[in-house]
């Protein structure tokens, strides 16, 4: 039995989802249950989306850090051309100064341009493994469901058919007491031993005999 995706797609709808691969809950799951090639290939694929997006905000904070000194450097050499007067080395040094800016302001919308897309990427393969996670999950529990009803009818027919022999191994056990007593009070002792009888008449009867652990287990 396999439930539609629809169906899992709208139990998630208006959920925040979280990122699986980075949820240890989620690799617990799968310490209960085998990943599928599915499941694999969309792990895989989001690990390597989220080590780009963490490469990308690590590089948008040190572009920020460069933009930042190189505009701390601009003020004072400006600062230094208006007491000098015009001075080609410092106005070169301010347009290196002011290029690099400009380069670092083109890498940061560069980097928020795909920060956006990787964003999105990133939320469309997580809700799929959702998705994937969600379904092989039921039918896992679904299976388990159908195993477990199975035994649980088999154990309450063996249960059934145990106490039945318990009875029976009972009933045998009096009948071979009374035998034994009968003959041994009739033929006497040196006649029953020609029977080659195994039996202990000091055993102690068996309609008192406790159930051991495991018949007590299965015997209501």
């Amino acid at each position: 039995m396999a439930k539609s995706d629809d169906i899992y797609m709208s139990a998630l709808e208006g959920k925040s989802i979280p990122i699986l691969t980075l949820d240890n809950k989620w690799h617990q799951l799968f310490t209960q249950t085998d990943m599928t090639p599915e499941i694999e290939q969309l792990a895989d694929e989001l690990n390597a989306l989220i080590e780009r997006d963490g490469k990308i905000r690590s590089e948008t904070k040190d572009i920020k850090k460069l933009k930042k000194k190189l505009l701390g450097e601009i003020v004072p050499l400006r600062d230094k051309a208006n007491k000098s007067g015009s001075s080609t080395a410092i106005e070169k040094e301010i347009q290196d100064r002011t290029r690099l800016i400009n380069d670092c302001n083109d890498r940061l919308d560069s980097h928020q341009v795909e920060l956006l897309d990787l964003s999105r990427a990133i939320y469309d393969i997580d809700y799929k493994l959702m998705i994937e996670t969600m379904r092989v999950c039921y039918e896992r529990l679904h299976g388990n469901t159908d195993y477990i009803k199975t035994m649980d009818e088999w154990i309450s027919r063996a249960r059934i058919e145990l106490k039945k022999n318990i009875i029976r191994l009972q009933e045998t056990e009096i009948e071979n007491y009374n035998l034994y007593s009968y003959m041994h009070q009739i033929f006497g002792p040196e006649v029953i031993e020609l029977f080659d009888m195994k039996y202990d008449p000091d055993r102690r009867h068996p309609i008192r005999r406790p159930l051991s652990g495991e018949e007590s287990d299965y015997v209501e």
